[in-house]
């Protein structure tokens, strides 16, 4: 009798060991330990600390009076609005490329909204979680109109600005390659260096996301005078990111971002939202949080949405304020259209 209960006293001790060394194991890797219970943190803050670039027009811009505007800026409100019902409740952190994930896996940002491109090696060995993509964006070229160059071809034995860091860097190298073209990178840790250098003309072409080469032409004295080339370079899917490790902050930032795609497909604006309140359709209903009330499985009010919607407005609205036609860069909506409408902007059902 005592040599059994000696067995099955070592037995559980073996069990809880291997119990503690598989949640040790869980738990590893960069960010995990920072971001679980990142929603909970949050809260109790009452903000959200949201990292950007604060750089660059239509995306992320912080003007002379501190003013913060642009799609990602705005990404970031709409978070703000689904936990606090308060579009201004957000820390704006301006980062660069370089240090825009290690300020996530620390926990110094809880969310990473920065025109960033959702990579496999970021999904993976740089371990961000990646919600939904925000802008459809592919690398491209810019040239001096002057200078007569039209194709990447033409820029054989020719300088060419980019950061180092980046996709941009690896892409270019990877298309010149593909090419068979000989080129002198001229690579900036700060890619405001870079854009400097081309304009001062010690490179002859600048790559960047055609979105970011748009945007940084409008600042230059004379816009027309430089030009992009038609060739796009890759894909490049933009979208915020956060710390890997914690699925329910995951699943807050990503049906933050699918609800103004949703609510762009089901016409609510943010002008008419409130009249959506006694609607039949149980989609909108649903959508609302006046059925089911899927707001509390993320850890949020039902009505988050909603909250979304009235404060900051839908997918549509928000590309429009920021990058559509009555803005200097009047860019296309293109592949961020709609999936209904010939886009690749889609939502998953709320339900």
């Amino acid at each position: 009798m005592v040599r059994r209960f000696s067995f099955l006293g070592a037995s559980l001790l073996v069990a809880l060991i291997l119990a503690s060394c598989s949640s040790a194991s869980n738990q590893s890797g960069p960010g995990t330990a920072n971001a679980e219970g990142r929603l909970q943190k949050v809260l109790s803050q009452k903000k959200v600390r949201c990292g950007i670039s604060g750089e660059l027009p239509g995306f992320s811009f912080v003007d002379e009076q501190s003013n913060y505007s642009g799609l990602d800026v705005d990404i970031c409100r709409a978070i703000a609005a689904a936990l606090f019902d308060d579009p201004n409740a957000v820390e704006y952190r301006p980062l660069n490329a370089k240090e825009r994930f290690t300020a996530v896996q620390t926990g110094e940002v809880d969310v990473l909204s920065r025109n960033t491109t959702w990579t496999l090696d970021r999904d993976s060995s740089v371990r961000m979680a990646f919600a939904p993509v925000v802008f459809y964006d592919g690398q491209g070229m810019m040239v001096k109109a002057e200078s007569g160059l039209k194709t990447l071809k033409d820029l054989q034995n020719r300088a060419i600005c980019t950061q180092t860091g980046t996709t941009n860097e690896k892409n270019l190298a990877d298309q010149m390659r593909k090419l068979q073209i000989s080129y002198k990178p001229v690579v900036f840790d700060d890619i405001n260096l870079a854009f400097s250098a081309y304009a001062e003309g010690r490179c002859d072409g600048v790559t960047s996301d055609r979105s970011q080469l748009v945007s940084r032409r409008t600042a230059f004295p004379k816009p027309d005078s430089h030009i992009i080339l038609d060739e796009v370079m890759s894909k490049e899917p933009l979208a915020p990111a956060v710390a890997d490790g914690d699925s329910q902050w995951a699943d807050v930032v990503r049906w933050v971002v699918n609800a103004t795609i949703e609510a762009e497909e089901l016409g609510i604006k943010q002008n008419n939202v409130d009249t959506f309140a006694n609607s039949e359709d149980p989609v909108i209903q649903r959508f609302l949080g006046k059925e089911d009330e899927l707001g509390k499985s993320l850890g949020l009010s039902p009505d988050f949405a909603a909250r979304v919607v009235k404060h900051v407005g839908n997918y549509g609205e928000i590309y429009d304020r920021n990058l559509g036609p009555k803005t200097k860069l009047n860019l296309p909506r293109g592949q961020n259209q709609l999936w209904n409408q010939g886009g690749l902007m889609y939502s998953p059902p709320f339900r």
